[in-house]
């Protein structure tokens, strides 16, 4: 996996944002969280709400459904404090407080890896995807009525069928005198010869 997959496998929708979380951010940096977020809280001017905010219980506990958390919060192991969340504009504020070359490196592969998120938002727009799901109903319409047609010309030799039995089964009831011509099957009995 190449370091632009990397990211963007670290990349999440919450609160309907593009988001990274301050774990990921910090192995990437190679820095540990606590030391992250306390230079973010050193210069928590810079991070308004719309460019970092921290994680609900909630939100939280989805996350840890899907497996990006899989020891939820204690204090034996696993996540203390709820984690926080970084926009694409707090990662760009981000990459101020962080100079280390590998901090550069880095904040130069996350901006990479949202344009190339952003890209392929623009180039599948949602009017695409609209006509090739009206394009997709259009298809199954199509089979359903052919599987009823098909099933309504069963239905039809059937009742062919049926009806075609009805009128022999009439036929023998009217036609006693047919069936008194007939000999009789059985056994024989005296007075019968």
């Amino acid at each position: 996996m190449n370091e632009l997959e990397l990211i963007r496998s670290k990349i999440y929708e919450i609160r309907g944002q593009k988001v990274m979380l301050d774990r990921d951010l910090a192995r990437m940096y190679n820095v540990s969280t606590s030391n992250l977020n306390k230079a973010v809280k050193r210069n928590i001017k810079r991070f308004p709400e719309d460019f970092m905010f921290q994680l609900s219980q909630m939100e939280f506990d989805e996350l840890k459904a899907n497996l990006i958390f899989q020891n939820g919060t204690s204090s034996w192991g696993g996540t203390r404090k709820l984690p926080y969340a970084f926009t694409e504009q707090g990662l760009a504020m981000l990459s101020g407080l962080l100079n280390s070359d590998i901090a550069i490196q880095v904040n130069i592969n996350i901006m990479r890896a949202f344009v190339a998120i952003r890209k392929m938002v623009t180039t599948n727009p949602v009017t695409l995807r609209l006509s090739t799901l009206e394009k997709n109903f259009e298809e199954l319409k199509q089979d359903l009525e052919e599987i009823f047609a098909d099933y309504n010309d069963i239905n039809e030799d059937t009742r062919a069928q049926l009806d075609a039995i009805n009128i022999a089964l009439a036929d023998l009831q009217s036609d006693k005198k047919n069936m008194s011509r007939r000999k009789r099957i059985g056994f024989k009995t005296d007075d019968s010869e």
